[in-house]
């Protein structure tokens, strides 16, 4: 939703007590840049987790034709030196002062270029386009891609592998990199120039970072082309149960996978250093060590520390992102929700088996709010608890929060956005509590399917992200769940967790165990039996209403 801008100057810390973990000999300063969807932020924060300095830019979303969402790279670039040179501007440091830098990046954000010449084929497309919707229907619809699921059923009868299980319900989705890249090499003559002359590589957002900044924005191209494990799970083209690209889903498609970029953990040893003249007067003589790289929900993860098994937590941004630990086994979902790599650390240079999850995606939580405000249904975002409590129901009307369709359970990509049960009567308050209730109902939805693909029966969900501050929400969220909510003081969840992860590689915490102290719950809702029959009522009516605005496009 809105980039945050709150200060973050009180140090995160469990319920219970713990012991503070024992402070560096020397004060440590850590630069935590996360690049979001919305805006790009970076936070100093010292070994306590006390924000030093902060600084926070817009993301400039271009939308060159209906359904297209990109960002200029070299615009990007710039607004990322600027707030990393801002924050520690603002922490009253010098960069030289700067113990170490970390990265979490969005996920399936992608652009092709040439890296020597720095000549771009096309901006990034971001995990928000629908340039490759009729691509994406089409191949869903193929005899091969029916074929492809039988066989992979009948692989799994056989074998009982989850992979194979995986395999059975596989199906191209518009957030994934692999129907994107797919239509610029089909449809973008300089691009398909470049491959067959062996000039272009993909780079995710993460890579594209890491080559900036260690190369001094194109000084030295001579730099590892790599991305986190975290980055390219996401992407449709990575395997997560062989931990590495998928050279069946390459050869399905037709593209060589040394376009890619090579796959390292989080706690890579060599992601080396900040080039000074990535930043150029000021950072002379710097060396700047680059200690973690992660994708934003797996820096969720971390912020809300959900290092134990079935832990979950739900982001609630621009999409909601439900994710539950499934530990050192890689879950095979065949409801829409699919397995990832969590992270993936390797200490003393013996490996560490990943971490895996589930994840579960609503695209349309954050946006809802941002458009019914530019429908001018109210003034700030932050006014909406409030409205949606002056009236004690919706009057009958119901949301359907559909611009990009409806994802797991429902998985219906065609489904259209619309208000229901309108009458004379309807306020603005019953439009806007309804536009609430729905995108809980779609949380909801996930975590019932959640709960059956794990046979685990949830008892606590943590909450982030800027719509988790809306009292409301976590409050129906709580009743119609039936479950406890905890919301952190601090929703800055991608900045903790990466900077969490920077501390762990680079010395300056020990284990989990030192984190604790850094993580406070500012409220928990629990859940109202009283209210239980008729909030799930009104979820059982919603879910009646799915059909009407189901496949609408």
């Amino acid at each position: 939703m809105e980039c945050s801008q709150r200060n973050m100057s009180t140090p995160i810390s469990d319920e219970a007590p713990v012991p503070t973990p024992p402070a560096p000999a020397t004060v440590a300063y850590i630069a935590a840049l996360d690049v979001g969807t919305t805006c790009v932020r970076c936070f100093v924060l010292d070994e306590k987790c006390l924000v030093k300095g902060s600084a926070v830019d817009e993301v400039e979303l271009l939308n060159p034709q209906p359904g297209f969402f990109e960002i200029e790279p070299e615009c990007l670039w710039r607004k990322i030196v600027n707030v990393i040179t801002l924050a520690i501007r603002d922490a009253k440091l010098t960069p030289a002062q700067i113990t170490c830098l970390t990265i979490s990046t969005q996920r399936c954000t992608f652009l092709t270029w040439n890296h020597e010449t720095g000549e771009y084929y096309h901006n990034f497309i971001t995990w928000k386009d629908l340039r490759a919707h009729e691509l994406v229907d089409e191949w869903n619809s193929s005899w091969t891609k029916r074929s492809m699921n039988s066989v992979s059923f009948a692989l799994y009868l056989v074998t009982r592998q989850p992979r194979f299980l995986a395999g059975s319900v596989l199906k191209l989705m518009n957030g994934q990199v692999t129907p994107r890249l797919l239509y610029e090499i089909n449809n973008n003559k300089r691009l398909k120039q470049a491959l067959h002359e062996n000039k272009a590589r993909v780079e995710l957002l993460d890579s594209w970072i890491l080559h900036k900044l260690r190369s001094g924005n194109g000084k030295n191209t001579n730099v590892e082309h790599i991305t986190d494990v975290t980055s390219s799970t996401a992407t449709g083209l990575y395997d997560p149960f062989t931990l590495s690209w998928s050279p069946f889903i390459s050869w399905l498609f037709g593209f060589d996978t040394k376009i890619l970029p090579r796959v390292v953990d989080n706690g890579y040893k060599d992601f080396g250093h900040v080039h000074p003249a990535a930043f150029g007067p000021g950072w002379d003589n710097t060396s700047i060590p680059i200690a973690a790289s992660l994708s934003d929900q797996a820096a969720s993860m971390w912020g809300s520390q959900c290092f134990k098994k079935n832990d979950v937590k739900v982001t609630m941004g621009t999409g909601a992102f439900l994710n539950l630990s499934t530990g050192s086994k890689c879950r095979a979902a065949t409801s829409g929700i699919y397995p990832l790599v969590a992270w993936q650390i390797k200490n003393n240079s013996k490996s560490q088996g990943a971490v895996y999850c589930i994840e579960g995606a609503a695209h349309d939580f954050g946006t809802v709010v941002t458009w019914a405000q530019s429908c001018e249904l109210f003034k700030k975002p932050d006014e909406t608890a409030l409205i949606a409590k002056s009236v004690p129901d919706t009057n009958g009307v119901f949301f359907m929060p559909a611009f990009s369709g409806l994802g797991p359970p429902v998985n219906d990509y065609r489904s259209a956005s619309g208000f229901i049960g309108l009458t004379p009567s309807t306020t603005k308050a019953h439009m806007v509590r309804a536009l609430l209730e729905s995108i809980v109902f779609r949380l909801v939805q996930l975590i019932d399917a959640t709960e059956k693909e794990t046979s685990q029966k949830l008892k606590v969900i943590r909450v982030n992200g800027g719509v988790s501050r809306n009292d409301f929400v976590c409050q129906f969220l709580a009743d119609l769940s039936g479950l406890k909510v905890e919301r952190d003081e601090n929703t800055e969840s991608s900045i903790m967790g990466a900077t969490f992860m920077a501390g762990i590689n680079h010395g300056i915490w020990k284990n989990f165990e030192d984190l604790k102290c850094f993580r406070k719950v500012e409220r928990v809702f629990e859940p109202r039996l009283n209210v239980y029959e008729k909030v799930i009522e009104r979820m059982d009516k919603w879910c009646g209403a799915i059909d009407r605005f189901s496949e609408w496009y």
